[in-house]
């Protein structure tokens, strides 16, 4: 089994650009085409109730992603390392999870980028994948791959709020009744299945540890970072949290006066039907970015669950990367990928958090793994317990839920 990551450590300077891109990592890969997807699909269906599943979401990413985030980095290793180390064997176990559901996610979000190219350009998806395909591949193959996976991350990050928030005050959703209905919705257990799909697209499979890992990476460990780990988990929980509320409302605003939604693309119709012509090129736009980002997000953190495994990945990291990009794009130009799949991935990537949560709250009171100074935080520790029982029954529940999608 390979030993901790060895990486240059920072001695406490706080650099913010790693930080946000780290956060924006974590963010934009859990913002992708399935995000947008399913969260206007729900929204359709269960109207303001679906807010108690957006702030559910949000509640359960804070106990995941601190508890993550502060063993990857106060271990100095990477999840699957984390993991074999409390049971050996499951570090392998958990890697092929992750990697398998980074693949299946990442099919979707090439797809979403084809989508994306679709509307701005009017080019077929195929070839609009395989452009972005290009483009993705050329980010991994700057000499500075880091630098720029944070800045593409936070530029398109940051647009995708700035377009989507418009969308919503045109929309002028009713935002009462969703504060009232996050917290007393109409019927608590039809709203299980809907949660643990966002909570599997936000937080589920390789994207709890993408901002992690980018931390790893950039030598941001050990006891004397950890007011910057929780700086970095913060920023990336918050903006998470205000894409999903904005989106949410923008839905809500549109089809709580009667808009119907197209149900081959339910996201376009909402910018459409909200602000016309522009809205639509907007939708293509955010889209894209959506899209691309988590494309580089999940190749990103899905290989780094490799690299222990390898020498041969660790020495060609950047090139593995760009492999499994490839693989993504040609699966998806060959195959395509059906919304109703993008739904189950997102379902069944929840289904994979209790498993990985519980291995770093397994990890977490380990002085040999997360060293002698640091000291786990009893609330976060109960609150990461809250977040394993509550996706594990919420994805046992869900189950029923997921086949019937298929009716």
């Amino acid at each position: 089994m390979a030993g901790p990551v060895i990486t240059k450590p920072t001695q406490g300077k706080t650099n913010w650009s790693v930080l946000l891109g780290a956060a924006f990592i974590m963010a934009t890969s859990a913002i992708g085409p399935g995000f947008l997807t399913q969260t206007t699909v729900f929204t359709e269906k269960f109207m303001a109730n679906f807010a108690f599943a957006i702030l559910a979401s949000i509640i359960i990413d804070i106990g995941a992603q601190m508890n993550v985030w502060r063993v990857i980095t106060m271990s100095r290793m990477r999840g699957q390392d984390v993991a074999n180390t409390v049971l050996p064997g499951l570090g392998h176990f958990v890697a092929f999870l992750i990697v398998l559901g980074g693949l299946a996610f990442n099919i979707g979000n090439i797809a979403g980028c084809g989508m994306g190219f679709n509307v701005l350009f009017g080019m077929s998806e195929q070839t609009g994948a395989i452009l972005s395909c290009v483009i993705a591949i050329g980010i991994f193959a700057s000499k500075e791959a880091g630098a720029a996976m944070d800045t593409v991350a936070k530029v398109l990050g940051g647009l995708m709020i700035i377009l989507t928030a418009y969308v919503m005050f045109v929309s002028n959703p009713p935002v009462g009744q969703a504060v009232v209905s996050s917290i007393f919705p109409d019927n608590y257990g039809v709203l299980m299945l809907p949660m643990i799909t966002l909570v599997g697209g936000t937080v589920g499979g390789y994207i709890t540890f993408a901002g992690g890992h980018r931390l790893l990476d950039a030598g941001i460990v050990g006891y004397e970072n950890l007011q910057q780990v929780n700086k970095s988990a913060i920023t990336g929980i918050i903006v998470t949290g205000i894409m999903r509320v904005v989106l949410f409302l923008a839905v809500l605003g549109v089809v709580s006066v009667g808009g119907k939604l197209n149900p081959a693309n339910p996201p376009a119709s909402v910018f459409q039907i909200a602000a016309g012509q522009m809205g639509y090129m907007f939708f293509g736009l955010v889209l894209w970015a959506a899209a691309i980002t988590s494309v580089v997000g999940a190749a990103y953190t899905s290989v780094s669950f490799l690299r222990s495994f390898s020498k041969t990945i660790d020495k060609y990291n950047s090139y593995t990367i760009m492999l499994f990009i490839i693989i993504s794009t040609l699966v998806f130009v060959t195959i395509g990928r059906p919304i109703k799949v993008l739904i189950l991935a997102g379902s069944l990537n929840g289904l994979i958090l209790p498993v990985t949560l519980g291995t770093m709250l397994f990890a977490c009171r380990n002085k040999k793994i997360i060293g002698d100074q640091y000291e786990h935080p009893t609330w976060l520790f109960v609150f990461g317990i809250l977040a394993v029982l509550i996706t594990a029954y919420a994805g046992i529940t869900s189950l029923s839920g997921m086949a019937a999608l298929w009716k």
